[in-house]
Protein backbone atom coordinates (compact mmCIF):
# COMPACT_ATOMS: atom_id res chain seq x y z
CA UNK A 1 0.00 0.00 0.00
CA UNK A 2 1.06 3.50 -1.02
CA UNK A 3 1.92 6.17 1.46
CA UNK A 4 2.77 9.60 1.49
CA UNK A 5 5.05 10.29 4.45
CA UNK A 6 8.22 11.72 3.09
CA UNK A 7 11.68 10.74 5.29
CA UNK A 8 14.29 12.89 5.60
CA UNK A 9 17.91 10.82 6.31
CA UNK A 10 21.06 12.79 7.59
CA UNK A 11 24.37 10.61 7.25
CA UNK A 12 27.72 12.21 6.09
CA UNK A 13 28.14 8.72 5.04
CA UNK A 14 26.79 8.09 1.19
CA UNK A 15 26.53 4.37 2.19
CA UNK A 16 24.96 4.96 4.87
CA UNK A 17 21.75 7.26 3.42
CA UNK A 18 22.20 5.20 0.29
CA UNK A 19 21.32 1.53 2.23
CA UNK A 20 18.71 3.93 3.80
CA UNK A 21 17.29 5.12 1.06
CA UNK A 22 16.51 1.64 -0.56
CA UNK A 23 14.99 0.36 2.57
CA UNK A 24 12.78 3.01 3.08
CA UNK A 25 11.42 3.45 -0.57
CA UNK A 26 10.77 -0.04 -0.44
CA UNK A 27 8.03 1.05 1.93
CA UNK A 28 7.04 3.55 -0.57
CA UNK A 29 7.73 6.56 1.41
CA UNK A 30 8.68 9.71 -0.34
CA UNK A 31 13.03 10.07 0.93
CA UNK A 32 14.82 13.20 0.89
CA UNK A 33 18.72 12.99 1.77
CA UNK A 34 21.14 15.42 3.28
CA UNK A 35 25.02 14.78 4.28
CA UNK A 36 26.22 17.55 7.12
CA UNK A 37 23.39 19.61 9.64
CA UNK A 38 23.22 22.68 8.13
CA UNK A 39 21.18 21.21 4.68
CA UNK A 40 19.85 19.08 7.29
CA UNK A 41 18.57 22.10 8.89
CA UNK A 42 17.77 23.82 6.07
CA UNK A 43 15.15 20.87 4.30
CA UNK A 44 14.00 20.71 7.46
CA UNK A 45 12.37 23.79 7.90
CA UNK A 46 11.70 24.38 4.71
CA UNK A 47 9.84 21.39 3.42
CA UNK A 48 7.20 19.35 5.61
CA UNK A 49 8.79 15.73 6.53
CA UNK A 50 7.05 13.23 8.92
CA UNK A 51 10.39 11.65 10.03
CA UNK A 52 13.68 12.32 10.28
CA UNK A 53 16.75 9.72 10.35
CA UNK A 54 19.60 12.01 12.14
CA UNK A 55 23.14 10.94 12.36
CA UNK A 56 23.96 12.05 15.61
CA UNK A 57 27.98 12.95 14.30
CA UNK A 58 28.11 15.39 11.67
CA UNK A 59 30.79 17.16 10.24
CA UNK A 60 30.22 21.00 11.75
CA UNK A 61 26.97 21.14 12.75
CA UNK A 62 26.16 18.17 14.77
CA UNK A 63 22.85 15.83 14.92
CA UNK A 64 22.36 17.34 18.58
CA UNK A 65 22.27 21.23 17.32
CA UNK A 66 19.95 20.12 14.53
CA UNK A 67 17.41 18.94 16.73
CA UNK A 68 17.75 21.67 19.11
CA UNK A 69 17.80 24.58 15.98
CA UNK A 70 14.34 22.71 14.71
CA UNK A 71 12.18 22.41 17.60
CA UNK A 72 12.70 26.32 17.99
CA UNK A 73 10.33 25.49 14.96
CA UNK A 74 8.81 22.39 14.17
CA UNK A 75 7.62 19.32 16.09
CA UNK A 76 8.62 16.93 13.45
CA UNK A 77 9.66 13.70 15.27
CA UNK A 78 13.46 13.03 15.24
CA UNK A 79 14.95 9.45 15.17
CA UNK A 80 18.34 9.49 16.18
CA UNK A 81 21.25 7.42 14.27
CA UNK A 82 24.31 7.02 17.55
CA UNK A 83 27.47 4.90 17.40
CA UNK A 84 27.54 2.71 20.50
CA UNK A 85 29.72 4.30 23.48
CA UNK A 86 27.34 7.44 22.89
CA UNK A 87 25.09 7.22 25.47
CA UNK A 88 25.77 10.87 27.15
CA UNK A 89 25.09 12.23 23.84
CA UNK A 90 21.84 9.87 23.08
CA UNK A 91 20.42 11.29 26.69
CA UNK A 92 21.20 14.71 25.36
CA UNK A 93 19.41 14.27 22.34
CA UNK A 94 16.36 13.24 24.69
CA UNK A 95 16.58 16.48 26.41
CA UNK A 96 16.70 18.42 22.67
CA UNK A 97 13.51 16.70 21.80
CA UNK A 98 15.27 13.69 19.91
CA UNK A 99 11.79 11.16 19.67
CA UNK A 100 13.86 7.83 19.51
CA UNK A 101 17.12 6.83 18.80
CA UNK A 102 18.90 3.85 16.74
CA UNK A 103 22.29 2.14 17.63
CA UNK A 104 24.47 1.69 14.84
CA UNK A 105 25.28 -1.19 13.36
CA UNK A 106 21.58 -1.41 12.72
CA UNK A 107 19.59 -3.95 11.21
CA UNK A 108 17.58 -2.10 7.79
CA UNK A 109 14.09 -4.04 9.90
CA UNK A 110 14.65 -2.22 12.74
CA UNK A 111 14.48 0.86 11.27
CA UNK A 112 11.38 0.46 9.34
CA UNK A 113 10.03 -1.04 12.42
CA UNK A 114 10.73 2.40 14.62
CA UNK A 115 9.84 4.68 11.53
CA UNK A 116 6.62 2.85 11.09
CA UNK A 117 5.95 3.22 14.80
CA UNK A 118 6.95 6.80 14.88
CA UNK A 119 4.35 7.43 11.95
CA UNK A 120 1.86 5.31 13.26
CA UNK A 121 1.79 7.61 16.98
CA UNK A 122 3.15 10.40 15.77
CA UNK A 123 1.26 11.70 12.43
CA UNK A 124 -2.49 10.49 14.07
CA UNK A 125 -2.44 8.71 17.04
CA UNK A 126 -5.56 6.68 15.79
CA UNK A 127 -6.02 4.45 18.72
CA UNK A 128 -6.07 7.43 20.92
CA UNK A 129 -8.67 9.23 18.47
CA UNK A 130 -10.85 5.94 18.55
CA UNK A 131 -10.75 5.44 22.28
CA UNK A 132 -11.13 8.95 23.15
CA UNK A 133 -14.40 9.60 20.38
CA UNK A 134 -16.72 10.61 23.10
CA UNK A 135 -14.03 13.46 25.06
CA UNK A 136 -11.81 14.71 23.01
CA UNK A 137 -10.82 17.60 25.49
CA UNK A 138 -9.81 16.48 28.80
CA UNK A 139 -10.37 19.35 31.09
CA UNK A 140 -8.62 19.61 34.55
CA UNK A 141 -7.33 22.12 36.94
CA UNK A 142 -4.73 24.38 35.15
CA UNK A 143 -4.92 22.21 32.23
CA UNK A 144 -6.61 21.06 28.55
CA UNK A 145 -5.66 18.62 26.04
CA UNK A 146 -7.72 19.29 22.66
CA UNK A 147 -7.39 16.13 21.41
CA UNK A 148 -9.47 17.47 17.92
CA UNK A 149 -7.61 20.26 17.46
CA UNK A 150 -3.56 18.12 19.20
CA UNK A 151 -3.48 21.16 21.67
CA UNK A 152 -2.37 21.07 25.27
CA UNK A 153 -3.15 24.13 27.10
CA UNK A 154 -1.72 25.17 30.94
CA UNK A 155 -4.36 28.27 32.23
CA UNK A 156 -4.57 29.33 28.88
CA UNK A 157 -1.40 29.21 27.55
CA UNK A 158 -1.20 26.85 24.25
CA UNK A 159 1.94 24.65 25.35
CA UNK A 160 4.05 23.00 22.51
CA UNK A 161 4.95 19.33 22.90
CA UNK A 162 6.55 17.06 20.63
CA UNK A 163 4.66 14.69 18.87
CA UNK A 164 6.11 12.04 21.83
CA UNK A 165 5.16 14.27 24.21
CA UNK A 166 1.61 14.71 23.52
CA UNK A 167 1.28 11.12 23.33
CA UNK A 168 2.69 10.23 26.74
CA UNK A 169 0.47 12.82 28.10
CA UNK A 170 -2.51 12.16 26.68
CA UNK A 171 -2.10 8.81 27.23
CA UNK A 172 -1.38 8.92 31.27
CA UNK A 173 -4.44 11.64 31.63
CA UNK A 174 -6.73 9.09 30.23
CA UNK A 175 -6.73 7.23 32.86
CA UNK A 176 -5.93 9.50 36.38
CA UNK A 177 -4.80 7.89 38.75
CA UNK A 178 -4.01 4.80 36.98
CA UNK A 179 -0.17 3.91 37.61
CA UNK A 180 1.75 2.65 34.77
CA UNK A 181 5.23 1.33 34.83
CA UNK A 182 8.17 2.10 31.85
CA UNK A 183 7.76 -0.45 30.37
CA UNK A 184 4.21 -0.44 29.96
CA UNK A 185 4.37 3.03 28.62
CA UNK A 186 7.17 1.90 25.84
CA UNK A 187 5.01 -0.28 24.53
CA UNK A 188 1.69 1.31 24.34
CA UNK A 189 3.21 4.71 23.69
CA UNK A 190 6.13 4.23 21.77
CA UNK A 191 4.93 0.27 20.70
CA UNK A 192 8.28 -0.61 21.75
CA UNK A 193 7.45 -5.12 22.57
CA UNK A 194 11.06 -6.12 22.35
CA UNK A 195 13.52 -3.30 22.56
CA UNK A 196 13.43 0.52 23.67
CA UNK A 197 15.86 1.65 26.83
CA UNK A 198 13.69 2.65 29.95
CA UNK A 199 15.41 6.07 30.01
CA UNK A 200 13.58 7.45 27.00
CA UNK A 201 10.52 7.15 29.59
CA UNK A 202 12.41 9.03 31.68
CA UNK A 203 13.67 11.74 29.98
CA UNK A 204 10.28 12.72 28.31
CA UNK A 205 8.26 13.16 31.21
CA UNK A 206 11.42 15.47 32.58
CA UNK A 207 10.75 17.20 29.14
CA UNK A 208 7.17 17.11 29.67
CA UNK A 209 7.12 18.65 33.51
CA UNK A 210 9.66 21.04 32.68
CA UNK A 211 7.81 22.68 29.87
CA UNK A 212 4.21 22.32 32.27
CA UNK A 213 6.37 23.66 35.19
CA UNK A 214 7.23 26.82 32.92
CA UNK A 215 3.55 28.13 33.09
CA UNK A 216 2.33 26.19 36.21
CA UNK A 217 4.12 24.39 38.82
CA UNK A 218 0.47 22.71 39.49
CA UNK A 219 -0.30 21.46 36.20
CA UNK A 220 3.31 19.50 36.31
CA UNK A 221 3.11 18.13 39.20
CA UNK A 222 -0.05 15.88 37.82
CA UNK A 223 2.48 14.09 36.23
CA UNK A 224 3.32 12.30 39.11
CA UNK A 225 6.02 9.56 39.96
CA UNK A 226 5.37 6.39 42.33
CA UNK A 227 8.75 5.25 43.46
CA UNK A 228 9.87 2.01 42.09
CA UNK A 229 6.68 1.19 39.60
CA UNK A 230 6.29 4.15 37.46
CA UNK A 231 4.48 7.27 36.46
CA UNK A 232 0.52 8.08 36.83
CA UNK A 233 -1.56 11.62 36.42
CA UNK A 234 -2.96 13.07 39.15
CA UNK A 235 -6.49 14.29 38.13
CA UNK A 236 -5.94 16.97 40.93
CA UNK A 237 -2.46 18.77 41.22
CA UNK A 238 -0.72 17.96 44.85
Amino acid sequence: MSTDAKILVVDDEERIRRLLKMYLEREEYDVMEAENGEEALDLALHHEFDVILLDLMLPGMDGIEVCQELRKAKATPVIMLTAKGEEANRVQGFEVGTDDYIVKPFSPREVILRVKALLRRASSTKFLQTETQAKDILVFPHLTIDNDAHRVTVDNDIIGLTPKEYELLLYLAQSPDKVFSREQLLKDVWNYDFFGDLRTVDTHIKRLREKLSRVSEDAADMISTVWGVGYKFEAAAK
